[in-house]
């Protein structure tokens, strides 16, 4: 068989290059809309050394990462994977983002601005079109591998691409499923405007690729409505409806029952070459007796089935799809995402090529197309995606569907840092503090800080400020800020390297829940200036290192009231009073458009019974097109007496969460 090569398909000694398989444990981050009463469900499963029941999984990580990560548990047991990677456009992970009204302002109209991809999706990119077509095919191809091992014996894949890289992802799948495994070349005609621009032919298609594991395969025929000229052939009336007359008799000669002669017509000496019934001889008379069939008038005439217009399921789909348009930005549909996909274009392909209970993946999930229809039509589902921005959206538009089953938002966090440190800082013949240290130091450079050997819990020191810098697998929490505090403390007046300000920058990749809130008082009480800053995972992309593209951004603050109702003790209220975000990478067009700081809030969820476990989505409120004012207070009734932990989770208009916890006691 011919085989496409390309560079890096195959090492120094001849060796095809194999996709990273490094299987790291998912974190979930959290629990959407289970109730109360599940999550103890599930709390006692787990306890009992039994498996909770299914969870369908939203995923924000690096295919790169994830889909090894899947294979542990999912090896072979998918039906049907469904991507829309993507294509050498040079924005694939830019987003249009919307300033809402406020309703005390007089403006009416909305902003929009178009953010940027942050570092860590630039480097995606770089990864798949960096040498331009030749590091696209070695991308594509280490997907497609572990995609195959993903998929159960007798599931399907379809693989939409465009005219750009269609007939080099059509020989990679030959290669990886076999040319034998090849079932369609799906054309949708994705637009009808004939508007001209170049001279060239307007490209109104895509490709969509169908491939399968085996020969046997879920397929199900599509039917899509009867045009209306067809409907104008249904002429003829009775009390039934209208209908149509369809000869039985069809060409071609045939030796069964359906070549024999019924009621003195002998089909094989019809036409030229004979013919023969449509069904059998019993079957016809069962026709004639429902008054369906329709003999004819003259000896030599053909009988005639009754065709009824309302019993017509139409038309069966072929390979060309003309009948599902794109979506306007004014539809019904839009979520404003550049790449999403028309519900109807998904609904077709996870009817015809899986049944209801059936896995469906779509690791490039976008907008969360491929996860909202298989939700609604009885699947379970896995999507994932690089972009922060792309899981909002997904779970946004997944809490719009009625009766959505509970699901987890999950990444491989601390798994991923680990992998990247160990390798990254690796020193031969070392102990684990040498890797510690060295990647402390690399933090420090990047933060432009000086590096300090005589203490524990201060690690460097900036413009007269002390720094930490928190590890790579456990979240900065208010007990880091006391051991800070003591060695602060001692570390005053004692040397060259001593504190000469009472400022402290402390940088995270994670932040404990309740930092904002008992953090800072613990600052106050010491004495402390603190800063709380993220550790951007961009520090993992070398080339965004070698460029100076990294930034540290100081955490969003966020102030709630609680309320207490008078007339019942047990009813909590929260209101949201401020949210304050990092200005540094928001254009100032932008800031100037930001009239009060309820428009940066695009959506917020609380967890009113936190457990330390994971962030349990139990209440949420978010802007949509048609509601864009957002509910900025919250209640609920505790049903027993204690003491609650209370999580509020903001996500801003950019995708970036901010969470604080609150303590409530009730009587």
């Amino acid at each position: 068989m011919t085989e496409l090569i390309w560079q890096g398909k195959y090492d120094e000694n001849g060796k095809r290059a194999a996709p990273l398989r490094v299987s790291l444990p998912f974190q979930t981050v959290e629990t959407v809309n289970e109730s109360a009463i599940e999550r103890q469900r599930m709390l006692d499963l787990f306890s009992a050394g039994r498996d909770p029941d299914w969870r369908n999984r939203l995923i924000w990580g690096d295919k790169k990462y994830v889909l090894p990560s899947l294979l542990d548990e999912f090896a072979g047991k998918v039906n049907l994977i469904y991507i829309d990677p993507p294509f050498n456009v040079g924005a694939d992970f830019s987003f249009t983002a919307t300033i809402p009204d406020h309703p005390e302002t007089e403006e009416d109209e909305t902003t929009e601005f178009l953010k940027e991809p942050s570092l860590i999706e630039q480097k995606a990119y770089r990864d798949t079109w960096g040498r331009g077509m030749e590091s696209y095919l070695q991308w594509f191809y280490e997907t497609a591998v572990l995609l195959s091992e993903l998929l159960k014996g007798d599931g399907s894949i379809y693989v939409h691409c465009d005219w750009r890289v269609n007939s080099h992802v059509r020989l990679i799948l030959d290669e990886i499923f076999g040319a034998e495994r090849f079932v369609n070349q799906i054309t949708w005609k994705r637009s009808s405007n004939v508007s001209s621009i170049g001279k060239i032919w307007k490209r109104a298609q895509d490709t969509i690729f169908f491939y399968t594991k085996s020969p046997q395969y879920t397929f199900e025929f599509q039917r899509k409505e009867l045009s209306e000229a067809s409907k104008t052939l249904y002429k003829k009336q009775d009390k039934k409806g209208f209908y149509r007359l369809v000869p039985v008799l069809v060409s071609g000669k045939r030796a069964g029952e359906t070549g024999q002669t019924w009621r003195g017509v002998d089909p094989n000496k019809r036409g030229r070459s004979g013919m023969h019934w449509v069904t059998t001889p019993q079957r016809l008379e069962e026709y004639l007796a429902q008054g369906l069939l329709v003999l004819p008038e003259k000896e030599d005439g053909v009988p005639n089935l009754k065709y009824y217009l309302d019993e017509n399921p139409g038309v069966v789909v072929s390979d060309l799809w003309d009948d599902i348009s794109l979506i306007s930005s004014q539809g019904i549909e839009s979520l404003n995402y550049p790449t999403q996909k028309p519900e109807a274009l998904l609904e077709r392909i996870i009817k015809a090529s899986s049944n209801e209970n059936d896995l469906v993946l779509d690791c490039f999930c976008g907008s969360g197309t491929t996860a909202a229809v298989a939700e609604k039509l009885h699947r379970r589902w896995i999507a994932c995606d690089l972009g922060r921005f792309a899981i909002h959206t997904a779970r946004k538009r997944l809490l719009g569907i009625e009766g959505v089953k509970p699901f987890v938002v999950q990444n491989l966090g601390k798994y991923e840092r680990q992998v990247w440190q160990n390798s990254e800082f690796k020193i031969q013949n070392s102990e684990l503090s040498s890797v510690q240290q060295a990647y402390r130091e690399f933090i420090l450079q990047l933060y432009h800080a000086r590096p300090l050997n005589n203490y524990t819990w201060l690690h460097g020191v900036k413009a007269g400020r002390m720094v930490h810098v928190g590890s790579v697998d456990a979240p900065v929490t208010a007990g880091d800020l006391a051991n800070i505090a003591a060695e602060f403390k001692k570390a005053i007046g004692t040397g060259q390297e001593a504190p000469k300000s009472n400022g402290v920058d402390m940088l995270g990749w994670d932040f404990a829940f309740e930092l904002n809130e008992v953090a800072k008082q613990q600052a106050a009480q010491a004495n402390l200036d603190v800063r709380f800053l993220r550790i951007p995972r961009d520090v993992m992309d070398k080339r965004a290192v070698e460029q100076g593209d990294i930034h540290f951004f100081e955490l969003a603050a966020l102030k709630v009231e609680i309320l207490r109702s008078a007339q019942n003790d047990r009813m909590v209220t929260l209101t949201l009073n401020d949210f304050v975000i990092p200005l540094d990478d928001v254009p100032e067009e932008v800031q100037k458009s930001i009239k009060h700081w309820s428009q940066w809030v695009d959506y917020w969820a609380v967890d009113w019974d936190y457990k330390g476990d994971t962030f349990h989505n139990q209440w949420q409120t978010y802007r949509t097109r048609k509601k864009p004012d957002l509910q900025r207070s919250a209640s609920h009734v505790y049903g027993a007496a204690g003491e609650y932990i209370i999580v509020v989770k903001v996500i801003d208009i950019l995708g970036n969460d901010t969470t604080k916890a609150l303590k409530v006691k009730i009587t």
